[in-house]
């Protein structure tokens, strides 16, 4: 499944779903390139008995690593955001046992061991992952991107 819009972390995913096409020939696999209206997207790609693989992506919003992996891989996302349908019990008590832990280096360990699973599983395949940057004249400061793509001034200020 190919997204209809373009995301900050996929401009073009018609073109990128065009190329995994091609990788996939080239092993002797056809696939077809479906898409739908962004909404419809969306509503089907949560669907568990869903025919087909969707690309998509994600922009987290506070940095810290449950808002990822339990948010897309966690059981709880299991017909919502967790579009791959994935539930593994042994990644799962990973993350809740970090989400929990005060313990920096011990909640780093765990959500460390937590991507070893999920590598060696591969409920997905991740294929890129987006830098973003904005020109800013050297005149400007205090000006932070924003994760979501909005621009905020809140105390920008020119020198």
């Amino acid at each position: 499944w190919a997204m209809p819009v373009q995301r900050p972390y996929n401009p073009n995913a018609r073109r990128m779903a065009e190329v995994m096409q091609g990788d996939f020939a080239k092993a002797g696999v056809d696939v077809e390139i479906v898409s739908y209206e962004w909404g419809e997207y969306l509503k089907r790609s949560k669907e568990v008995d869903r025919d087909g693989a969707v690309l998509l992506g994600w922009t987290g919003d506070n940095g810290d690593p449950d808002n990822f992996l339990a948010v897309l891989l966690g059981c709880d996302g299991v017909g919502g955001s967790n579009r791959a349908q994935w539930c593994n019990a042994e990644f799962e008590d990973l993350i809740q046992k970090a989400k929990v832990t005060a313990d920096v280096a011990e909640r780093t360990k765990l959500y460390e061991q937590a991507q070893v699973v999920f590598k060696r599983e591969a409920p997905w395949a991740t294929i890129a992952h987006s830098v973003v940057s904005e020109p800013v004249s050297v005149k400007v400061e205090n000006y932070k991107i924003d994760p979501f793509g909005g621009h905020i001034f809140y105390g920008v200020d020119l020198k």
